[in-house]
């Protein structure tokens, strides 16, 4: 599918589930560029880039497109009860894990990976809320 379609997905399945459709599209864009196919080293599958254990936490075939989808923006919506919230906090969890963001403090963690990611997924959202002004 191109990118389209999959963003359309992505925006139903965050109205769906109540979290901020340009935050949900800022996540896909930085996790597989809304490519269902990535595979990361680290084992993270789909358009939302679902670790294992996160796909079996939601139910979700990570395979699946839409399943993908909505287990990952479930997470969000999970993310954001956990963090008040807070978009880096939210994006910091998605990436590290809600884990990390508690042991250091309800802080984006130390990790180099994370704190490029963060600015780049907050980047990313700034973009799409940019395209939504009249």
């Amino acid at each position: 599918p191109d990118k389209q379609p999959v963003a359309a997905l992505v925006e139903a399945a965050a109205r769906r589930h109540g979290v901020d459709p340009a935050f949900a599209l800022a996540i896909a864009r930085r996790e597989s560029a809304f490519r269902q196919t990535a595979v990361s080293p680290k084992g993270a599958t789909g358009v939302m880039q679902l670790m294992p254990a996160t796909a079996a936490r939601y139910g979700a075939n990570p395979r699946d497109l839409e399943q993908n989808i909505d287990a990952g923006v479930r997470y969000l919506r999970d993310l954001a009860g956990m963090f008040d919230g807070d978009p880096a906090l939210v994006a910091a969890g998605y990436n590290a894990g809600e884990g990390a963001v508690i042991k250091h403090g309800y802080r984006i963690p130390p990790y180099r990976e994370t704190r490029t990611y963060v600015p780049r997924v907050l980047e990313s959202r700034s973009e799409y809320l940019q395209c939504r002004q009249p």
